[in-house]
């Protein structure tokens, strides 16, 4: 990684505001740089000579339409108020490395845009609202920014003009380093999405309050409930270049039994960087015990053959909407008859959960299903005592092995609208374009003296995206095989 010349960019908001003013400091030397002055000379060349790169004549991206509907719907809900939604910043990793951005949901739902920084304001009309991005604008030349500072565009290339953002997006861009001072000086009733910005807060700080912040965030958590053509065809290729990730893995499970679970990650890696635009979320490799962690993500253990790998793994695509499927896949390629048998279990758990996925169906039916299947399996195999399996629903005794709920809903998160109400949610009901998880599992940890030895250690998750339909459901990821027999089949044919 080569050295820069000078630290990060300024990082806070009265440094923005410092800049938009002509106020700004002379960019700072790196206190350890190799070159610590630029010659009169070197910098007057620097500024000159340069081809003008604006581009013309853009075609606004293919999401525009749907981000303005959803920016009227927004609109609509909060009228005669200022509505504010930062995308966030950059956050330091070590000295002057920063960690990858990613944009906030809210930011990116309603805009397209996945710029750090950036800020949509829909300022109140007569009418609605006027929507305006604010963005970075273009490296300084004039000043040296674009190569002496740290996040000048000659180190970090090149972003968009305001011009051009403007036609992308279909929204009025700004200068994003003029706003805080605008917000301060702004009247009337405001709302913001907390968590992203702390100097657009600041600049907030005497005119919102936490709870209509809150309603603000809860509405936008809501309107992803039901999915749009855009983002179910997104969805739908994050399923596809997942499989694709998973075959990646089944071919080169030798490798990982000679290395570790970090082959698997790796590999799955490649193809989220290929396919998309990363992992959604840390992939779960979890090989022999590991599987009865959860959330296993050190991804350090040994992988070997004749025990299980739980796949946990999904693709976020350029969008920023992510597939979250599991698969659990005897490394050796063959279930032993314990394995099968805990394997099939989950397997009828799960098509008893997909099935109850229904529009008009209460949201929880697809949980309660699939628990009812693994209650009555741990009953058959004598490890509930002589409780019936209506007992043992009634007590919930049957989480001690299944341990989470069923499933959550999906989208630009992989636990997607998390912030809906409770009502609109899990106690809500299912309509055509939601998409959810079903994801039933078994999880007998290595020290549980309450169920034979054998059963110790094994873990087992099956996981697909499913969407709810007019008519029933569609499962987003049923090209990677879910049947006992069948994963068989497939891992043999993709070993050769």
């Amino acid at each position: 990684m080569a050295e820069e010349l000078t630290p990060e960019t300024p990082e806070n908001e009265s440094d923005r505001t410092a800049e938009a003013e002509g106020t700004e400091e002379p960019i700072k030397q790196r206190k350890n740089g190799l070159y610590p002055e630029v010659s009169d000379e070197l910098a007057e060349s620097m500024k000159s000579g340069w081809a003008d790169t604006e581009l013309h004549g853009l075609e606004p991206i293919a999401q525009a339409a749907h981000t303005e509907r959803r920016r009227a719907a927004l609109s609509a809900r909060f009228p005669g108020e200022r509505l504010v939604i930062p995308a966030g910043n950059l956050r330091t990793r070590s000295n002057d490395t920063e960690y990858p951005f990613r944009a906030s949901t809210e930011y990116a739902y309603l805009t397209g845009d996945q710029s750090h920084d950036g800020v949509l304001v829909l300022e109140p009309t007569a009418d609605g609202h006027e929507a305006t991005v604010h963005l970075l604008p273009r490296s300084n030349r004039e000043n040296g920014e674009f190569w002496l500072d740290g996040q000048g565009e000659l180190w970090v290339g090149r972003r968009h003009s305001q011009a051009e953002a403007a036609q992308l997006l279909g929204i009025a861009a700004e200068d994003v380093r003029e706003l805080p001072q605008k917000l301060r000086e702004a009247t009337g009733p405001v709302r913001v999405v907390r968590g992203h910005d702390a100097g657009i807060e600041s600049a907030l700080t005497d005119k919102v309050t936490a709870e209509r912040d809150e309603e603000l965030r809860v509405f936008l958590s809501e309107a992803r409930l039901v999915k749009d053509e855009f983002e179910i065809a997104e969805l739908q290729r994050a399923c596809d270049a997942t499989t694709r990730g998973f075959e990646d893995v089944v071919r080169v499970l030798d490798k990982a039994e000679a290395t570790s679970e970090r082959y698997i990650e790796g590999t799955f890696f490649l193809r989220a960087r290929v396919d998309g635009n990363d992992v959604g979320y840390g992939s779960i490799c979890a090989a022999g015990p590991h599987a009865t962690t959860l959330h296993w993500v050190r991804n350090d253990g040994a992988v070997r053959s004749g025990e299980l790998l739980l796949l946990d793994a999904g693709v976020e695509t350029s969008e920023l909407y992510t597939a979250d499927v599991t698969r659990t896949l005897p490394i050796n390629g063959r279930f032993n008859e314990l394995q099968r048998k805990i394997y099939d279990a989950v397997y009828e758990a799960q098509e008893a959960g997909i099935a109850a996925v229904q529009p008009g169906a209460p949201y929880r039916d697809f949980h309660d299903a699939a628990q009812r299947v693994l209650a009555t399996r741990l009953v058959e195999w004598g490890l509930l005592g002589d409780l019936d399996v209506e007992k043992v629903l009634e007590l919930g005794l049957q989480r001690r092995w299944t341990l989470h709920g069923t499933g959550h809903m999906l989208g630009m998160d992989v636990h997607d609208c998390a912030a809906a109400r409770r009502e609109t949610y899990v106690a809500g009901t299912l309509e055509p374009g939601m998409c959810l998880t079903v994801e039933p599992g078994l999880y007998f940890q290595a020290d549980d003296l309450t169920v034979p030895e054998e059963y110790r250690g094994i873990g087992v998750r099956i996981e697909d995206d499913i969407l709810v339909t007019e008519d029933g459901n569609r499962n987003l990821s049923a090209a990677l095989p879910r049947q006992a027999d069948e994963i068989e089949e497939w891992m043999a044919r993709l070993k050769g």
